[in-house]
């Protein structure tokens, strides 16, 4: 079962983003898939045509995460940040930061994921700096690239839980 109407961006406050999105999967793998490199890379593509040929995840407080996206034609995107947070299979806290940033400042990114019966809901708050760094982020589109990426999280999920492999 997909739950792709239930995908919602709002602005919370000034300077805040908030992402939620519903998936039929059980928690623990749903956090998986956002903390396994294995996994993290097969959905965290946005659009079409993108691949991420490094996703490198050092999964403690403190440690560091690393993100770059490839599309023929186009500048690689990286990014990356450290975890200040993690209670798994609940919470994830970790820092921010494009390598060309497009907004000003960093982002403090709160995920949380809330399983009930055999939905997980994922909940991403991001915190910008400014006011403007949040208003530059929504100008963005991300959240068109978002939602490829969780259609594509769905598919993964459905296909881990069968056994199956993409």
């Amino acid at each position: 079962m997909f739950y792709p109407d239930s995908f919602k961006v709002s602005a919370p406050s000034d300077f805040e983003i908030e992402i939620t999105r519903d998936f039929h999967a059980p928690r623990a793998l749903v956090f998986d898939a956002f903390t396994k490199p294995e996994l993290v890379r097969r959905w965290l593509l946005g659009p079409p045509g993108w691949t991420m040929p490094v996703c490198e995840i050092d999964l403690r407080p403190g440690g560091a995460y690393r993100y770059v996206w490839r599309k023929e034609g186009v500048k690689d995107m990286g990014m990356g940040g450290f975890f200040r947070e993690i209670a798994a299979p609940r919470l994830l806290v970790a820092t921010e930061r494009f390598d060309d940033s497009w907004y000003p400042g960093d982002a403090l990114d709160t995920t949380v994921f809330t399983e009930k019966g055999e939905i997980t809901n994922v909940t991403v708050t991001v915190r910008y700096e400014s006011k403007e760094a949040r208003d530059t982020a929504r100008r963005s589109g991300m959240e068109h690239g978002m939602a490829a990426g969780y259609n594509r999280l769905e598919e993964l999920l459905a296909a881990e839980e069968s056994g199956e492999k993409e």
